[in-house]
């Protein structure tokens, strides 16, 4: 079989319904061969072709007759020269890095490295056996599919509201979902789980990494795996194991149709990308796409010692932003989840490393001035995790506008103050009010952060005020790995209890981090699970537990239940009340004269904060007033954006405290419509007189209304 010259765009495979497009970028090969698979099972290539034209770097062919679902991988020529920062090996099939849909996962084996294993040289040895029987073989697809009407929700930043959830860990104990598909897209697609996320009020779905991913040698070698999957072996093609069905193109369908199920229940899709890195490691780790097709093009490499790699990410390497055609893998990967999959947008992990123009982290760099002007990308949602583990790599509140960030920030202040932290009520005024301290100055609105107090890395809320150590042996490291926190939640004793007054105490905290989140300017995001009062015993890195330590347990305590009706309720306050979710920050002045600002704090005395009160050390309580009427922000079509003006108190002190409720003007009186401490926490009730005994540990929320004529 010989392949006709083809053409050198689109890269990948692509079928055009009488034959296949072959085309892959490598700019120091010397020689590109394509070889084709008649099955999944197959030991060897049934066919060896060699690509016959080399465009612009391109390497391609077109080969008439070709069906998807063919099965295929590339032998790329070049030398070995680790030294020189080149390791090509022809013994190795190599995963096409543009490959739509994964035709069969990687099988482990010494094969899989590109140096001799023992060898007392390490990497700089050449492995001269075959990979063939294991390596991971792309398929082509045909993409067509029947979207209908399918349109993005669009939902507005600042009514947004964020679910971070794992496909697998969602669904797989999930009692609606039937047996057949738990685990999988097409169980998030059932009416039962899209139900209770309607219900709960969440308007986007953050999925943790749906692309194409393996587990890391070590970890298939304990008996584990990667659970979480940040180890992408895949920029395009969706995650075959979340799949029912065993066809290639299967698992793109179902993937889109998980899509267009969730458009159609008003919901949106962000995917959590891992562009920063890939699973291919360190300089001792396997040869299977990137490394072997152009590691010196793909790679951030040590400049005087290209053998060795830029480890910004801590797992093993870095994606070189530096070279063209490695940010055109990452934006084209970025339209094609958009423009072929319909996703709503990204959250970044590690997004610092994406923004390093040299060494230091440039918030100009190329990355974002590419995404800026790209008129598909510049209109989705981007969400950054502003840090990775180089020099300067903490970079909460530089990412440019457009982007929203995983504000950290805000998640310490928030865990120190419910901890009883003194001396942190002035950053803690800040993060409620929508932290524009990092925001403001760039030109950004309170909706660039992203507001979470526990996240799929680290512990659940029901362990975080449950556990002062983390519990990580299950992991098989000695329990090293993860954060030591040392958090001292003084909720009484560690890990699981009988004791009614320590569980009262830790549903009251989890009650108060939700409020707080809630309550707070800003985007607010879930950890899935975190509303049922899901545990991991303590593992505060559950990356490798694809068992039900990580999935969801779905039986319904009764604090689960209530819980969930807690969270669903202050997620219905929120959407009701414009006040919480403001599009521009509050400027604490008056509005009408001198008598009536947006926002002011206040002691529990009921005057307001002044500089030596912000700086007390410690200072564990304030209430601040929100005015919902007054000076109204205005809505997308120009209306003001009414609703009630609300006072809510925070007392992070063990005593109880009074609080005196600022002044109302005549005919108006402060009601309670929500107190964590309280087992009827939604009891609504006047206030007489306009004071409040807030319990120690514990939020408090009143509304302004008016006075009924009978009272």
């Amino acid at each position: 079989m010989k392949a006709l010259l083809g053409g050198s765009y689109p890269l990948g495979a692509t079928w055009d319904g009488a034959g296949v497009n072959f085309a892959i970028f490598s700019e120091h090969a010397t020689k590109v061969e394509l070889c084709l698979f008649d099955s999944a099972g197959a030991p060897r290539e049934s066919a060896c072709i060699l690509l016959p034209e080399q465009t612009d770097l391109v390497w391609h062919g077109y080969l008439p007759g070709i069906l998807p679902g063919q099965l295929y991988g590339y032998r790329v020529h070049g030398p070995y020269e680790p030294a020189a920062g080149h390791r090509f090996n022809p013994n190795k099939i190599v995963l096409d890095p543009y490959a739509r849909a994964i035709g069969r996962a990687l099988r482990w084996s010494d094969e899989m490295f590109g140096y001799r294993i023992g060898d007392p040289e390490e990497d700089l040895s050449l492995d001269e056996r075959d990979n063939a029987a294991g390596a991971a073989l792309a398929a082509v697809i045909d993409s067509a599919f029947t979207w209908g009407d399918d349109h993005p929700p669009r939902t507005p930043w600042h009514n947004t509201v964020i679910y971070e959830m794992h496909v697998k860990g969602f669904t797989q104990l999930h009692p609606a979902v039937p047996d057949k598909t738990r685990g999988t897209y097409a169980g998030l697609t059932s009416p039962g789980p899209i139900q209770y996320l309607k219900q709960l009020g969440v308007t986007a779905v953050e999925l943790l990494p749906v692309h194409h991913h393996i587990s890391d040698n070590h970890l298939v070698q304990r008996g584990l795996s990667n659970y979480w999957g940040y180890n992408t072996l895949g920029f395009f093609a969706p995650e075959p194991r979340y799949a029912t069905s065993s066809s290639p193109t299967g698992s793109v369908r179902e993937f889109k149709t998980l899509i267009r199920t969730l458009h159609l229940a008003g919901l949106e899709v962000i995917l959590d990308v891992v562009y920063n890195h890939t699973a291919e490691g360190n300089h001792l780790g396997p040869t299977l796409f990137l490394r072997g097709i152009d590691n010196a093009s793909y790679y951030r490499l040590v400049h005087d010692n290209p053998r060795f790699y830029m480890d910004y990410t801590g797992c093993g390497n870095t994606l070189n932003m530096l070279h063209p055609r490695a940010l055109q893998l990452i934006m084209d990967s970025l339209r094609y989840w958009v423009q072929e999959m319909h996703v709503d947008g990204f959250r970044f992990d590690l997004a610092s490393a994406l923004a390093r123009e040299l060494h230091e982290v440039d918030k100009l760099g190329a990355f974002f001035d590419i995404i800026h002007q790209d008129p598909v990308l510049s209109q989705v949602k981007l969400i950054a995790e502003p840090w990775d583990l180089g020099e300067g790599g903490y970079q909460v509140g530089n990412f440019p506008a457009g982007w929203t960030e995983w504000n950290g920030r805000y998640r310490d202040t928030v865990r120190r103050f419910w901890k009883g932290d003194g001396g942190v009520v002035s950053e803690m005024a800040t993060r409620l009010a929508g932290s524009s301290d990092l925001y403001e100055q760039s030109g950004r609105r309170p909706y660039a952060s992203i507001n979470f107090v526990t996240s799929h890395d680290g512990f659940t809320l029901r362990d975080l005020v449950s556990h002062n150590e983390k519990h990580n042996e299950a992991n098989g490291e000695n329990n090293s790995d993860g954060e030591n926190n040392n958090l001292s939640w003084n909720c009484g004793a560690e890990g699981p209890t009988e004791d009614p007054a320590i569980q009262a105490l830790r549903e009251t905290q989890q009650r108060n981090f939700i409020a707080t989140l809630m309550l707070s300017q800003g985007v607010p995001m879930i950890s899935g699970g975190d509303e049922i009062g899901r545990t991991q015993s303590g593992n505060n890195n559950a990356y490798c537990q694809d068992n039900e330590l990580s999935w969801f347990h779905w039986s319904q305590t009764h604090a689960q239940r209530d819980l969930v009706a807690f969270t669903r309720y202050l997620i219905h306050l929120r959407q009701e009340q414009p006040v919480l979710r403001r599009r521009k920050f509050f400027q604490g002045r008056s509005i009408r004269g001198a008598e009536v600002k947006d926002i002011a704090w206040f002691k529990p005395n009921g005057k307001e904060m002044d500089d030596s009160d912000w700086n007390a050390p410690f200072a564990q309580s304030l209430g601040v007033y929100l005015n919902g009427t007054e000076g109204a922000e205005m809505d997308e079509k120009g209306n003001p954006r009414t609703g009630d003006t609300l006072f809510v108190t925070f007392n992070a002190h063990h005593r109880t405290m009074r609080f005196v409720l600022p002044v109302l003007e005549p005919g108006t009186q402060w009601e309670r419509i929500l107190d964590t401490a309280d087992s009827a926490w939604s009891r609504r009730y006047v206030l007489k007189p306009q004071s409040y005994r807030l319990r120690g540990r514990s939020v408090a929320v009143f509304r302004r209304r008016k006075a009924d004529a009978r009272e």
